[in-house]
């Protein structure tokens, strides 16, 4: 439910409209129009098994449908998480939200998110399984010693992995892997865990507190490993293919049998840093990189920070990032997770009437841009309006999401106008008709 005053619509012709003006940057992507050849891989695919063919990872359509989830945690933890399989061809990303552990762990928290690539296989049995491996290894207790935590995550992900590596080998697969980011919430501390490119990232006191890094085949401790493992990184990829240099799965990258399992070419072994909690924590947030390839950790902190002062549905705001993603060109799947802490923002009566403001601001110079354009005799198609207004100065746009964080309200007025128009054409042309003047 929105708590702004007026409503999102989202009509059967702005998903036509938004399809209509992305699939030609689409389709040039796909000819090598952001400076990659024709057939160029996207982040995390590996190449065709067929010599010179490439099968597209995209699709000519995106898919818009969202899956939306919420709940929280009888000690004061909310959240909600949105995915959505945008252009990519397949929905790979899966996610784990436990806002309450059982037994003697009732007051811990895990999330994660897992965003798979060549198949969906991996993230999916991780998702299943990767906590189960965790808290196997019996180092995972109450008392919260914070390096036999830190072990026993790690130990996990190892166990995951060579559970992985058996059912490929019974099963006579190789390819396939999935990058993971979760969180562990305690009473006392924040753990984040990485493994690939997703990212997490925690807001405290409105400002970015912490975030994870990225494990990418050219940052230079990935490079030497993989180079030690006998691999390559060519163009910023693993062997020319991977565009992730940590993962579970990926065995076929994974075959160095002189090295141990964290010195291989693609490792497993996920990073893990353990953050006191502070009264300050505002929300922290589990993303995959179809979110980070379009917004910064500076960007996507203020965004979050601005609506939970507008929106107390934490799955609208979830919802809300994705469609800036959307919006900024993101052409991956869209999976985020939002943890909100007692200090998060409140909904704020100010913040709320300087939205409504806004709306009323964009809402009024749509009507005069439509009507502008429309005196020049053309009736004035939805790109065309929101390329001149881009060029005006807007104020009171929220923080890290500019005009694209309203596009639907712009669109929503658009149609109006349209509506209107077309409205106003049919009564004149009924008034001039020469029956109704016999």
């Amino acid at each position: 439910m929105r708590t702004s005053r007026k409503g999102s619509v989202e009509m059967p012709a702005f998903v036509r409209q938004l399809v209509k003006e992305t699939e030609k940057r689409v389709t040039s992507f796909f000819k090598g129009g952001r400076g990659g050849g024709a057939g160029e891989l996207s982040e995390g695919e590996e190449g065709g098994e067929e010599e010179g063919v490439i099968p597209s990872p995209y699709l000519d359509r995106p898919v818009l449908d969202k899956h939306m989830q919420e709940g929280c945690a009888s000690w004061g933890l909310t959240y909600a998480l949105a995915s959505m399989q945008g252009w990519r061809a397949h929905m790979e990303d899966f996610h784990n939200c436990f806002p309450q552990l059982g037994g003697e762990l009732a007051h811990w928290g895990f999330f994660a998110v897992y965003d798979g690539h060549a198949g969906s296989v991996v993230a999916q049995h991780c998702s299943q399984n990767l906590l189960d491996h965790i808290l196997g290894t019996g180092k995972i207790r109450a008392g919260e010693d914070v390096q036999r935590v830190t072990e026993g995550i790690k130990e996990g992900f190892f166990l995951m992995d060579k559970h992985l590596h058996a059912m490929a080998c019974r099963e006579g697969w190789e390819r396939g892997g999935t990058t993971v980011v979760a969180t562990a919430i305690t009473p006392h501390h924040i753990y984040f865990v990485n493994c690939g490119d997703s990212r997490a990232v925690l807001c405290r006191a409105g400002r970015m507190a912490f975030s994870t890094e990225d494990h990418k085949p050219f940052s230079p401790g990935e490079r030497e490993r993989i180079e030690n493992a006998g691999g390559s990184v060519t163009v910023q990829r693993v062997n020319g293919s991977l565009a992730v240099s940590r993962a579970l799965g990926d065995f076929s990258y994974k075959t160095a049998e002189w090295r141990p399992v964290t010195e291989q070419m693609v490792s497993p072994e996920p990073e893990v840093s353990a953050v006191e909690r502070s009264p300050a924590d505002e929300f922290l947030v589990l993303a995959c990189d179809g979110v980070w390839d379009t917004v910064t950790n500076e960007e996507l902190c203020a965004f979050i920070h601005s609506r939970l002062r507008v929106c107390t549905d934490l799955r609208e705001v979830c919802s809300q990032v994705i469609d800036l993603c959307l919006y900024k060109g993101s052409l991956d799947n869209i999976s985020i997770i939002l943890v909100c802490f007692p200090g998060a923002p409140q909904l704020s009566p100010e913040a709320l009437h300087q939205e409504a403001e806004l709306e009323d601001f964009l809402e009024s110079r749509v009507a005069e841009i439509f009507e502008e354009l429309s005196a020049r005799g053309d009736e004035p198609d939805l790109l065309s309006v929101l390329t001149v207004l881009a060029s005006t100065v807007i104020p009171g746009l929220p923080p890290g999401g500019g005009l694209q964080s309203k596009r639907n309200c712009i669109i929503s007025a658009y149609y109006q106008q349209k509506e209107a128009r077309q409205s106003r054409l049919a009564q004149v042309s009924f008034y001039t008709d020469p029956f109704y003047m016999l």
